[in-house]
C-alpha cells in the first residue's frame, strides 16, 4: 500500500485589473483585493517520490476539501489498492472524511504546530511543495495565461511528463 499526498494550489490569473467583467474588485476594507472569478485552483494527487497521479482543476471558489471530494472517486477507480492518503489542514472537513470512509481511505492531516514561529519543513508537505516548484519550471505554468481549463490540464500533463522524462534519462 503506498502512501500519497493529496495537494492544492492556487493559481492566479495574469490579467491586470480593469480589463474584463472577470473582476470583482477589493473588499470593504479595502486592505486586499478579493479573488477574481478568472483565479484557478488545481487538486493535485502524488505519488510520495513526486510523480504526478491525478490533477483536478477547478475555479477558485471551490473550497479546498470541495475538490478534493471530486478526485476521491477517481483515485479509486484508478488505483483502488491505495488505502492511505497525506493532506494539508485544509482538508480536515467532515464531509470529506465521510466520502474517505465511503471508500476504504484512511486520510493523515499533516498540521503545523500551533507553536510554531517561522518556517519549518512539515512531513510529506516538502514533496507537494518541490512536485509545484516543478511544476512551475516550465514557463506557461508560471501564470496562468490559459483561458480553457482543459488546455491548462494538458500543460500541467506537459510539464510533469517532460520531468518524468528528465528524471528517467538523469537518474
Amino acid at each position: 500500500m503506498t502512501a500519497v499526498p493529496i495537494a492544492a494550489s492556487r493559481r492566479i490569473a495574469h490579467r491586470p485589473r480593469g480589463e474584463g467583467k472577470d473582476d470583482v474588485g477589493f473588499s470593504q476594507n479595502r486592505r486586499r483585493p478579493t479573488r477574481r472569478a478568472g483565479d484557478r485552483r488545481n487538486e493535485a494527487v502524488l505519488h510520495t517520490d513526486g510523480r504526478l497521479l491525478l490533477v483536478h482543476l477547478t475555479s477558485a471558489e471551490i473550497s479546498d476539501s470541495a475538490g478534493a471530494q471530486a478526485i476521491l472517486d477517481g483515485i479509486r477507480k484508478r488505483w483502488p489498492w491505495l488505502k492511505h492518503l497525506f493532506a494539508d489542514g485544509a482538508y480536515d472537513r467532515l464531509k470529506l472524511m465521510d466520502k474517505a470512509a465511503y471508500l476504504d481511505f484512511v486520510i493523515e492531516i499533516i498540521r503545523r504546530s500551533d507553536d510554531q514561529k517561522g518556517f519549518e519543513v512539515l512531513p510529506r508537505r516538502w514533496v507537494v511543495e518541490r512536485t509545484f516548484g516543478w511544476m512551475t519550471r516550465w514557463r506557461r505554468l508560471v501564470r496562468d495565461y490559459e483561458q480553457r481549463i482543459d488546455v491548462s490540464h494538458a500543460m500541467i500533463l506537459v510539464a510533469m511528463g517532460g520531468n518524468l522524462l528528465r528524471r528517467t534519462a538523469h537518474p
